[in-house]
């Protein structure tokens, strides 16, 4: 059984203890909910960046990315490229617009221009979503941590949870804020050392020897570029431009209709830092999802050249690399990043859920509430929703039946996901759909992608004769297209309540025709 050095141990403790003094630090500002939920507006465009780039930055990207490319290539980094297109429009056009309209929840947004209906229901699907996503990645980092040390899985989850729970709880956005830069740093760093000891790996050869045999292996490969109709139809033929429609599409529903996202955008201390701060984001993640990619592919170079033997499993390829071939004290420092990775994903979703929990769904039920009392409501949400993503990831735990659960899970999490960026764009872009309108495209966007997730695929999990017949990765494309497609023809069809304030909540410019 795998066991730590004290050399590693210590790492590992001072790397928590690092953790728990900067959240004491940022404790002392928080003196209301302003402070707490958006770090009173002060971040800079900098930490912005830093933060949005360790909120996508999880555990999987460490792990999996790098197992991805080991078994199939580069395949993943094209889909990256087109983060910082999106960007581009978010910083100019969203990020602006989101600092003029909402205040802490990007459901606001929602709730003045179709109403408390379509507030709750954004906001609950939010959360449902994240609160699957945190649990998947708390049992995601734990698995190779138990590779690595062979500790128990339900401790290390239980453990890395609390411990994520209570400084994200205690230290609020701002504790959120800077943990997630040093984290950030730290995961870099760690990637770094990493394709160093493969490079300069003697047991390979010259230096350098490993690229040679990742490259002629095809491990540096983007994939498929042909272009063909069949991609559309069968999931095992996904040809590399279904991929990237698919990335474009969920980056920009990430980055427009996401409060994980939107809150960075409200804690940069001006419209301009805030802007420079999703742009530079954009520029951040793609080298680094690339550090990680290359790393699966110099894995595959360093184990064809050694003859050091290679893992059953392509997942365990970092995991086990780390554990058998980095010296005492360097094992340390790579499970710290493993675990910074993952905690610098889970503390600003519990933040983020604790924050739409509060804005949108307490402060609905109990208008008025003080400022103590929002903060405290932000406390405990953190706490039980951090308890109820613990029990998430126990329930999904390797067991009998863990698979059947998990695949629901995700499946749960896919509905609950679908069409939110069709419905922030109704709202953005015309002025013509109305309340109604927005609860029935939400009915039929959640008809269909139940149908197209339970359907889809050479097993479906559900046969009704009438299957989805399109490539599964559509089914969140057209979902969106849905909501905007219904939800406009409906109200132009019925007609129904329009807000008042109309100008401020689109973006077409006054003066325009307001009848498009």
């Amino acid at each position: 059984m795998p066991h730590l050095h004290w050399l590693d141990v210590t790492v590992l403790i001072l790397y928590f203890a690092g953790i728990a003094a900067l959240t004491l630090k940022a404790t002392k500002r928080n003196q209301t909910a302003e402070d707490y939920f958006v770090a009173g507006r002060s971040m800079p465009a900098w930490a912005v960046a830093m933060a949005m780039m360790a909120a996508l930055i999880s555990s999987n990207t460490l792990v999996g990315h790098p197992a991805t490319a080991y078994q199939k290539g580069l395949i993943l980094l094209l889909g990256s490229f087109t983060l910082p297109l999106v960007l581009l429009f978010v910083a100019r056009v969203i990020v602006p617009f989101y600092r003029n309209v909402v205040g802490m929840s990007a459901y606001e947004y929602l709730g003045a221009r179709f109403g408390i209906g379509g507030r709750l229901y954004a906001s609950g699907c939010f959360i449902g979503d994240r609160l699957f996503d945190v649990g998947v990645t708390m049992l995601t980092t734990a698995v190779p941590v138990c590779v690595m040390t062979g500790w128990d899985l339900q401790s290390v989850i239980i453990g890395m949870a609390v411990f994520t729970v209570a400084y994200t709880m205690i230290g609020g956005m701002e504790a959120v804020v800077w943990t997630s830069v040093v984290q950030g740093l730290i995961f870099v760093a760690a990637a770094f050392l990493i394709v160093a000891r493969l490079i300069f790996a003697p047991e390979c050869g010259p230096t350098g020897a490993v690229i040679g045999a990742a490259w002629d292996a095809g491990k540096f490969s983007l994939g498929n570029f042909d272009f063909s109709w069949a991609g559309l139809f069968d999931a095992s033929l996904t040809p590399q431009w279904l991929l990237l429609l698919a990335y474009t599409a969920n980056w920009a529903r990430r980055y427009i209709a996401d409060q994980h996202m939107v809150q960075r955008y409200l804690i940069a201390k001006s419209d301009a830092d805030a802007s420079r701060g999703a742009l530079w984001n954009g520029l951040l993640c793609v080298p680094v999802w690339a550090l990680f990619m290359v790393i699966g592919s110099l894995l595959y170079g360093y184990y064809t050249l050694s003859g050091a033997p290679a893992p059953a499993v392509s997942d365990e390829v970092v995991p086990h690399f780390i554990v058998n071939h980095l010296p005492t004290g360097i094992i340390g420092l790579m499970l710290a990043a493993i675990l910074a990775a993952s905690m610098s994903s889970i503390s600003p979703d519990l933040n983020s859920i604790a924050t739409a929990f509060t804005a949108d769904i307490v402060g609905h039920f109990k208008p008025g509430l003080s400022d103590r009392a929002r903060l405290r409501s932000g406390r405990l949400g953190v706490a039980l929703f951090g308890l109820l993503a613990i029990g998430v990831a126990l329930v999904m735990a390797p067991k009998g039946g863990a698979a059947t659960i998990m695949e629901r899970a995700v499946t749960v999490a896919a509905i609950l996901s679908g069409g939110m960026l069709g419905l922030f764009f109704l709202g953005f872009f015309t002025r013509t759909a109305t309340r109604q309108g927005c609860y029935a495209g939400l009915v039929a966007c959640a008809v269909f992608t139940t149908w197209g997730t339970l359907t889809s695929g050479k097993q479906p999990m559900v046969d009704l004769g009438f299957n989805f017949p399109l490539n599964p990765i559509l089914i969140g494309i057209l979902g969106h297209l849905v909501v905007f497609g219904v939800g406009y023809a409906w109200s132009r069809a019925f007609g129904g309540h329009v807000p008042a304030d109309i100008e401020r909540l689109t973006f077409r410019r006054a003066g325009r025709n307001p009848s498009a």
